[in-house]
């Protein structure tokens, strides 16, 4: 059975402001790498196990020009543009319609485009085990052995473990937990970070979507009736309209029983915030990371980042900040208040400033 990927690459990467903007997120930059953006470096870790005609782009058409722009050899048939955001189950059952209509039923992996894995060679492996599970009709997450008490991510408890090595049934899924409680997650050794990565048969899936989300199995089916039609545009736009907002994880897994998950210890990091690049990125003598015309006196613990190479940024002083220059804009924030940059663009949004978002 064929392979093939589903990349969704349809996020704002508004925690990344102001280097990722509405017009180019995060996904479409060089933020680890300093040759590659996210999507590119996700669609290369995939094409061992999949050829580069399976892979399949979920993004918005706002994006158009970017995904051709990094990704010159995909087939413009695979970038699937969705009208309107509307969380990661319309996403995935979109991708679910065109892929039965083309392939019948295939194995799936769904990637998100902005995640970032520093262990290739291990990453296949686990994935080449989670394609063999699936072919049980089973539906089959990646699960990352965490590496610190985390409380930005769900997470997955381990239940019983199967014959075949570094397979689990999934005991749960938990919500983001408390800081106590994902000490307690972590001690434990019985609990995995939720990757939002999966593999699956497309008819599993598709089976999943109607039993547990009608109302988007629905618009599911008349997307996968007029797939390489005229009508196809239009389907699309009066299904997403009709879609409520819901993630796979809600919509469909929480009420699965058996599924798998495959332990992963692959250096994955989700690179949610200017805290991951900090995580990723070399460090100078006083843990500063810097990028571009940078100088750090008497400065620890700090993230600056200067696009500009005709002006230079120069710290005295400094500690646990993030100063980020980037065409036009300077964003200085405590690391604390990294959760919140959300607030600062809302705000900004309703200003004379807006067009700096």
């Amino acid at each position: 059975m064929k392979n093939v990927a589903v990349i969704m690459a349809g996020g704002k990467g508004e925690r990344f402001w102001p280097m990722s903007t509405k017009d180019k997120p995060k996904q479409f930059l060089n933020l680890v790498d300093s040759e590659r953006s996210m999507l590119q470096l996700t669609v290369d870790r995939v094409l061992p196990l999949v050829d580069i005609e399976d892979i399949y782009i979920v993004t918005n058409i706002g994006y158009k020009d970017l995904i051709f722009e990094q990704l010159p050899n995909i087939n413009s048939k695979n970038v699937l543009f969705e009208p309107i955001g509307k969380n990661t189950a319309p996403c995935i059952g979109f991708a679910t319609a065109v892929i039965k209509k083309r392939y019948g039923n295939a194995n799936i992996i769904v990637l998100s485009s902005d995640s970032m894995i520093t262990n290739n060679k291990l990453f296949l492996e686990n994935l080449r085990t989670a394609l063999l599970c699936c072919n049980n009709k089973n539906i089959v997450t990646l699960g990352i052995v965490p590496s610190r008490v985390e409380t930005g991510y769900g997470y997955i408890k381990l239940g019983d473990k199967l014959e075949q090595d570094n397979v689990y049934v999934v005991d749960k899924f938990v919500e983001k937990p408390s800081y106590d409680l994902a000490k307690q997650y972590y001690e434990s050794q019985m609990f995995l970070w939720n990757s939002g990565m999966f593999v699956w048969e497309n008819e599993t899936m598709y089976g999943q979507l109607k039993n547990n989300l009608p109302s988007i199995s629905n618009g599911v089916d008349s997307i996968m009736k007029s797939v390489d039609t005229n009508n196809f545009d239009r389907t699309v736009s009066d299904a997403f309209d009709s879609f409520e907002s819901i993630s796979i994880d809600y919509g469909v897994l929480e009420h699965c029983n058996d599924i798998l998950v495959v332990p992963c210890n692959c250096g994955w990091d989700d690179v949610g915030s200017w805290l991951a690049v900090e995580r990723l990125r070399n460090k100078d003598i006083n843990s500063n990371v810097s990028e571009g015309n940078v100088f750090l006196l008497d400065s620890c613990n700090n993230v600056v980042i200067n696009d500009d190479d005709k002006l230079l940024i120069s710290t005295l002083g400094l500690e646990n900040y993030v100063v980020v220059k980037n065409k036009g804009v300077i964003l200085i924030m405590n690391k604390d208040n990294v959760a919140d940059i959300k607030n600062v663009q809302k705000e900004i949004n309703k200003t004379k400033y807006k067009k700096f978002i």
